[in-house]
């Protein structure tokens, strides 16, 4: 089970930090992503990190700005946003991929969760 919180709403400019805490299966070993979605679009994606966490990889919309990080002992993996935009706003997802090498195409991933509303206002 993955659940996400964190979501809200900020004004632009701002930072909110996203937290996945994950149970019930090996996360620990599992590839982590974040991906977001807006009414009418797809699923995309925002940031992925590796099993053991020294591999990242971010949107180029998003870098420079967000950052993937994850707590294998605590099962979490939390996605800091900042200098937020009115187009970050978005539900955001985590997501959980059985292997330790992590993607950007969010049919490479296995588990989900139920996502988070975040909302930049101008």
């Amino acid at each position: 089970q993955l659940v996400e919180s964190g979501g809200g709403l900020v004004q632009a400019g701002g930072s909110l930090r996203l937290s996945c805490a994950a149970s019930g299966r090996p996360y620990s070993s599992y590839a982590m992503g974040w991906f977001r979605q807006t009414p009418g679009k797809e699923r995309e994606f925002v940031a992925r990190i590796n099993g053991n966490g020294y591999d990242t990889g971010y949107a180029d919309s998003v870098k420079g700005r967000f950052t993937i990080s994850r707590d294998n002992a605590k099962n979490t993996v939390a996605l800091q946003m900042n200098s937020l935009k009115p187009e970050d706003t978005a539900v955001y997802y985590c997501a959980a991929r059985r292997a330790y090498y992590s993607g950007e195409n969010s049919a490479e991933y296995d588990y989900w969760g139920q996502g988070t509303q975040v909302t930049v206002s101008s």
